[in-house]
C-alpha cells in the first residue's frame, strides 16, 4: 500500500511540473468539429440555375451535344485499348524472349 501510495505521489509531482505554470497556456481548448463559415446552397432540388452545375445529374448524356460522336469515340476508345494493350504485351514479351 506504501508503494502504491509513493508511486501516486511521484506521478503527481511530475505532472505538475510538466504542467505549464503560465496561466496564458492553460486556457480550454475546444475540440469539437468546426469549420470556417460558408454559405448555405440550396436544398436538394431548389437550383438557382436551370441546369445546376454541381448537381449529381451533372453527367445525363441525353442532354449531351454531339451525342452519337462522343459515345462512339469513347467506346472504341476503351475498345481499341482492350484489344490493343494486350497485343502489345504478347509481341513485346516475344521479342524480349526472342532476343537471346
Amino acid at each position: 500500500m506504501a508503494n502504491v501510495t509513493a508511486a501516486s505521489n511521484v506521478l503527481r509531482r511530475g505532472l505538475t511540473l510538466l504542467a505549464p505554470s503560465n496561466n496564458a497556456l492553460r486556457r480550454p481548448v475546444s475540440r469539437s468539429v468546426h469549420s470556417t463559415g460558408c454559405k448555405k446552397m440550396a436544398e436538394h432540388g431548389e437550383h438557382s440555375e436551370p441546369f445546376y452545375i454541381h448537381a449529381e445529374h451533372m453527367y445525363n448524356l441525353d442532354r449531351m451535344k454531339h451525342q452519337k460522336l462522343k459515345m462512339g469515340v469513347a467506346v472504341w476508345t476503351c475498345f481499341s485499348i482492350g484489344v490493343g494493350v494486350p497485343i502489345f504485351a504478347v509481341v513485346f514479351q516475344q521479342k524480349k524472349t526472342a532476343s537471346g
